[in-house]
């Protein structure tokens, strides 16, 4: 469907059959005897129903364009008028005429016969019995159009005649009756055809054509519901209609019964399906049944989601179309059982379906070619179908009979959507399960898929699967959705099905190593696994042992959790029997009435069917012609559901509107602003540039890189994200004077960072070590066999620790962790003549002194231990686990840069990566006392990007106790907003990581506000207040009514249960804007004569507004009481207001200024003079303030900017002594954003430079 017309049901309704010549020309052949063989008559078009169908008279038609008008979008057709077919002897009545019909311009009348007809058009001596079939349309870009067909037979003649005293047979042919629509609504337009069949059945020939106008009329009345909860129901005699919505806006119209596949194929067939078509393979449907062809095809088409099938689909093909088959490329096609063996006779490589016996094959060979489903995704689908119920039967043994059609009817349809949510799962959880861990090989800064790695981390035995599958087009296109980061039910899904090692793996940038956790699990398997390293000589007999245990433990066990779909249900109004234009108008204003009586019934909590309400009438409204009244309804959602906005339709009623209407849209305020948004919205989408949605494939490089190249390719390799630290990867690995690294260092480094990877899986310790051994620990590096003080053994280091495998019997003994190190330094040892390099390491808790021969490995091994004891030193000191982190990754890359370049060159290289080591001793890392006891942690909340961004804005939302599982977990959370609008989310409970990007819009966030536990309220510097839905963590609903960035938002905090919640934002431009919670409506507005309008609180009955140029008192109404102005110094000009905190309890205003170095305080009696000055030691301005307890917290940006010295610190200031009571150092970057966590801790967050938020305690 064309985005900017209303969405309705019908598109067009075709009448086809014989014309009366053909069926003259029968019936007298057959009156002659000749009967040996039916006659194969042509179809026709006969009659064509298109909307509108009820029109004004041309003198009292609504001026303007005709925006919606369904004849624009029409093409001519040229078709013959005839009169029906009468006996022959009596007079036709009359001449052919033609009459020129508008159709719509994407359907192809002239092919449509063949397809209504695909077995044939005869005349036969018995009537048949009616049946219908489905159509598919495909135009060139890939659009969609569905058809319904109904084939009913009725006599050529309409009486029994005489002749010559003996009695004239009858003959009967069978006319067509196809509802073309733009959506799949196969089940409810075949039950709309079966009202119609009973119409027909006991109507004359010549009353054909008017029912069937009236019959398309009232199709073309119904609107489909929008993606959400919300059904559309109508009458049409004597059957109930129901149409089903889609589940979101990604997901199609589901209106089938997806259990029939089920029912024609065993688990082995359904998944050779699958596997053909995913791999684009050219698929031929057969059935005796031409009803079943396009059913089982748009079955699988779901089944399949979010994949989408990109080739020619035409699952029904006449015999004259048989030729199709031979197209080269992909498709999956139907054609009837009859034509199998001439089908596979004809073409090679396809793969063939027989839907009547359930089988697969192929036309030149055995299905040997079409690979396998991966195993342990089979094994999970095999398990859910065991649990399907695909016999409505039996679930109503046990109930009494339903006495009304249409009862049954409702029962069975329950049952039935039940059982398709069910099916949708079970496939989509396949689909899940084959491309589980995609993720862990995508860049998306990059937009790059590491194919390679991607298959090594798959099954020997599923890899010609994807090999196949990798390369084509439907996967291509699905890889760009997950590069985009598409939050679809794929992704959902693939979320909460995560194992809780992998929520782990994602939210913590971890090296991939296996940890002790899942390396006790895989020894409880089996015990002696061959190490990898020495599969390369020898042949690994239990590799794909080792590999399949891994994969099990990643695919989905437990029992599938199916959320339950609450469903509500909208019935329209009963048609007029005539069908004229003022009985359609009248038509229309029962809906708008009806639609507006639900809005007034829906509660306001109940937003989400509000939407859908709204949106319906907004369409409706759109077909009856009152512009405004859509406009209006369509504003609506964004306090609704902005996910169904229709942008493309408001677009167009935008342009449509008349000059009358557009000094009503003056008027509206409401309309005013959703007007201007559009068009503003238009003119940006025209001046943007089209983005780049392609996707690479990971490559070695071919030429020397330069720094930039360098820094691209390794991000892309997935090796390392950090920017700083691949700086000094390249400082390590370039050479000569141009500093530029050869590809082929690049791609031994890429190699052996692979070959790392792969030996540290198959590291597999005895039992006895891993219980000595924390959970979450892992073996990163494990040296040769070497002589130590302890004994004969292998050193393993892990992120904490070092400790020894002793050979022999392999037993655990413990060296030191890191942060007990006193000293490393190398030795020598003596031995016979020689003096053999070796490595001692002393710690706090150990008298003896730990000493290993590690001869060449002793620089590598001592420059790594070296690192790994400054960056434990550093994490303890700034409480920043992440250094630890990046230690480890320093020395993983040393140990990868010695293995690839020679000796000598490699442990020189790999000193360039010992940063932690370096700043120990380049710069003082003791951390201040204060500072120390003060601090309790530190989060990154740029972990999963390429660099560090600004801390925007913070915001602490306490938990729920009691909360179910199904709601959320009911921890308090920590929101982050970042640069470009990126929002992180963390649980402050453990300061793990939840969600790693909300995006609200794409300018910075300014202000954050929690509300009522259920949703978070986030302003914008794009204008826009967006409002976050904390169960489903994402953007449903927006608030459009300022017209500048939305700085400060508030809560009223009342006692009244009785009054409604108020929130109060306020604009940069000086606009304060008050809102009802509940409903989302503005109740009222006030606009403030200052600069920038920066802030607000409220207290009491009073409102405080804090502008660059001064702080005002206000009254709720927004009259000005009192004002505090800036101070003016006639040595320097006045610093801006950037914050302020009133303290009514002691009688006080605190403010600071952007580039003062000051607090000042006011007494609330006096606001002509501040009381009292405090002064900031070592402060360039002030950035922020907060309230806490009986201390006031300000962030800062320190005059000191020496490389390497804290340059963003927090001053807490003593209220009642008015003095600074601490300085804390924790960020090497402005303080950007406080808040408080329940007065127990206090979160502060940095510039881009740091971009970490600290934890403080609060004394």
């Amino acid at each position: 469907m064309e985005d900017h017309l209303p969405p309705r049901l019908l598109e067009a309704c075709v009448i086809m059959g014989a014309t009366t010549d053909k069926l003259k020309e029968a019936y007298q052949n057959h009156q002659q005897g000749n009967t040996a063989v039916s006659p194969v008559l042509e179809a026709e078009v006969l009659q064509v129903h298109v909307p509108p169908f009820a029109l004004k008279d041309k003198a009292a038609e609504c001026v303007g364009p005709a925006a919606f008008s369904r004849v624009q979008r029409r093409r001519s057709f040229i078709k013959k008028t005839e009169r029906p077919v009468v006996a022959p002897g009596h007079s036709p009545g009359g001449e052919e005429t033609t009459q020129d019909i508008s159709v719509p311009k994407d359907i192809d009348l002239g092919g449509l016969p063949q397809l209504c007809f695909p077995g044939g058009l005869t005349v036969w001596s018995e009537p048949k019995e009616p049946c219908f079939h489905f159509l598919v349309f495909t135009d060139v870009f890939g659009n969609q159009t569905h058809g319904v067909v109904l084939q009913y037979c009725r006599p050529v003649q309409d009486s029994t005649l005489q002749q010559n005293g003996t009695k004239v047979s009858r003959l009967y042919t069978t006319y067509g009756v196809c509802v073309i629509s733009k959506y799949p609504y196969y089940n409810a337009l075949r039950d709309c055809l079966s009202c119609l069949l009973s119409q027909l059945k006991n109507c004359r020939i010549t009353d054909v054509d008017q029912r069937v106008k009236e019959f398309s009329a009232k199709l073309a009345l119904v609107p489909i519901p929008p993606p959400g909860d919300l059904h559309v129901v109508f009458s049409l005699s004597p059957l109930v209609i129901v149409l089903p919505s889609r589940e979101d806006k990604h997901y199609p119209v589901v209106d089938l019964d997806l259990h029939l596949p089920f029912l024609c194929f065993q688990t082995r067939e359904l998944l050779q399906i699958i596997t053909a078509l995913l791999a684009e393979r050219r698929i031929v449907f057969f059935s005796s049944d031409w009803a079943r062809l396009t059913v089982m095809a748009e079955c699988f088409m779901l089944y399949i989601h979010p994949l989408h099938w990109q080739h020619p689909l035409v699952p029904t093909l006449s015999h004259q179309m048989l030729d199709f088959v031979m197209a080269p490329t992909a498709f999956l096609m139907g054609c009837h059982l009859s034509h199998f063996e001439e089908v596979s006779a004809e073409t090679d490589d396809l793969i063939l379906v027989n839907i009547d016996d359930g089988t697969v094959s192929s036309s030149s060979s055995e299905l040997t070619d079409l690979p396998a489903v991966p195993l342990a995704a089979t094994e999970c689908f095999r398990t859910r179908r065991r649990g399907l119920q695909l016999h409505f039967d039996l679930e109503v043994s046990q109930q009494g009979t339903n006495t009304t059609l249409n009862e049954l009817r409702a029962h069975r349809r329950t049952w039935q959507q039940r059982l398709n949510w069910e099916i949708q799962n079970i496939t989509l959880e396949l689909i899940v399960n084959i491309f589980r861990g995609l993720a862990d090989h995508l860049n998306y800064e990059h937009r790059v898929f590491n194919s390679k790695e991607f298959l090594k981390s798959r099954e020997p035995s599923d890899q010609p699967f994807y090999k196949e599958v990798l390369e084509s087009h439907i996967f291509h296109s699905f890889l760009k959705d997950r590069l985009n980061r598409k939050m679809d039910a794929y992704t959902r899904m693939e979320q909460s099905s995560r194992s809780e090692a992998e929520k782990v793996k994602v939210m913590i940038d971890t090296l991939r190593r296996p940890t002790m956790k899942e390396m006790g699990r895989r020894s409880s398997n089996y015990e002696n696994c061959v190490n990898k390293r020495l599969g390369t000589s020898l042949p690994n007999l239990r590799e794909e042992q080792h590999l399949s245990i891994l994969r099990q433990t990643s695919v989905t066990e437990p029992p599938l959790k199916i959320r339950q779909k609450h469903v509500k249900q909208f019935k329209l109004p009963d048609f007029h029997p005539h069908l004229s234009y003022q009985y359609v108008q009248d038509y229309y204003a029962d809906l708008v009435s009806l639609l507006g009586k639900a809005i007034s019934f829906t509660p306001r909590e109940s937003s989400s069917l509000l939407a859908r309400y709204y949106y319906l009438r907004g369409v409706v409204n759109t077909m009856c012609g009152r512009r405004l009244d859509a406009l209006s309804d369509f504003q609506n959602l964004n306090h609704t559901d902005v996910e169904i906005f229709p942008a493309a339709l408001v677009r167009a009623l935008v342009d449509s509107l008349q000059q009358e209407e557009q000094a009503q849209v003056e008027r509206r305020p409401e309309l005013k602003r959703l007007v201007c948004r559009v068009r503003s919205s238009e003119s940006e989408e025209t001046a943007v540039q089209p983005t780049d949605d392609h996707v690479k494939k990971f490559e070695m490089p071919k030429t020397h890189m330069p720094l930039e190249d360098f820094v691209t390719h390794v991000q892309e390799s997935g090796i390392v994200r950090d920017v700083s630290t691949i700086h000094r990867l390249f400082e390590a690995l370039s050479v000569g004077a141009r500093k530029e690294v050869d590809p082929d260092t690049f791609c031994d480094f890429y190699t052996f960072w692979k070959g790392m990877e792969a030996e540290a899986q198959d590291v597999n310790l005895p039992t006895e070590v891993i219980e000595q051994l924390d959970n979450n620990e892992c073996v990163y590096k494990l040296s040769c066999s070497v002589k130590t003080s302890y004994g004969v053994g292998k050193i393993a280091m892990t992120q904490k620790r070092l400790f020894l495998l002793t050979d022999g019997r392999r037993g655990f003994v413990d060296i030191t962790k890191f942060r007990d190190i006193v000293e490393v330094k190398i030795s020598s040892a003596q031995f016979v003549v020689l003096r053999i390099p070796s490595l001692r390491i002393k710690s706090s808790l150990k008298k003896e002194t730990f000493e290993a021969n590690l001869k060449s490995e002793c620089d590598l091994w001592s420059l790594m231990i070296k690192e790994m004891w400054a960056g434990r030193k550093m994490a303890d000191d700034h409480k920043d686990p992440q250094h630890m982190q990046q230690a480890l990754t320093n020395v993983l890359l040393m140990d990868t840069v010695v293995g690839c370049l020679q000796p000598q060159k490699g442990i020189l290289a790999a000193s360039k990566l010992a940063y932690y080591d370096r700043m120990k001793h380049e710069v003082p890392m003791t951390v201040p006392k204060t500072t120390s006891e003060t601090l309790k942690h530190k989060i990154n909340p740029s972990l999963h990007m390429p660099s560090q961004q600004t801390v925007d804005v913070l915001l602490y939302t306490p938990g729920q106790l009691g909360k179910s599982d199904v709601d959320g977990d009911g921890n308090p959370k920590l929101w982050c907003a970042l640069s470009h609008g990126r929002v992180v989310l963390f649980d402050a409970a453990s300061w793990s990581m939840q969600q790693n990007c909300i995006q609200v819009g794409v300018l910075p966030v300014s202000c954050m506000l929690g509300l009522d536990q259920e949703q978070v309220w986030i302003g914008s510097q794009d204008s826009t207040i967006y409002i976050i839905n904390t169960r489903r963590m994402s953007c449903h609903k927006q608030l459009t009514e300022h017209r500048s960035e939305v700085t400060d938002l508030v809560l009223e905090d009342t006692q009244d249960t009785f009054s409604p919640t108020l929130a109060y934002s306020c604009s940069l431009d000086g606009m304060v804007i008050v809102w009802d919670v509940s409903t989302l409506k503005m109740k009222r507005q006030f606009h403030l004569s200052c600069h920038k309008l920066t802030s607000l609180q409220l207290y009491n009955r009073t409102l405080w507004c804090c502008a660059q140029d001064c702080i005002m008192e206000l009254r709720k109404t927004g009259l000005v009481q009192r004002k505090i102005c800036l101070l003016q110094d006639p040595t320097n000009p006045p610093s801006p207001f950037n914050g302020f905190i009133v303290y009514l309890e002691r009688e006080q205003i605190w403010t600071s200024c952007a580039n003062s170095s000051e607090l000042c305080v006011w007494h609330s009696d006096n606001l002509e003079k501040p009381s009292q000055r405090i002064t900031l030691p070592d402060c360039a301005g002030v950035t922020c303030m907060l309230k806490v307890k009986n201390q006031i917290w300000v962030g800062c940006r320190s005059l000191s900017e020496s490389p390497g010295q804290a340059v963003g610190k927090i001053f807490v200031v003593d209220v009642a002594q008015a003095v600074v009571e601490k300085e804390l150092l924790a960020h090497t970057d402005s303080v950007q954003a406080l808040c408080s966590a329940e007065d127990r801790y206090v979160l502060s967050g940095s510039a881009c430079l740091d971009g970490k938020i600290a934890i403080w305690k609060v004394e």
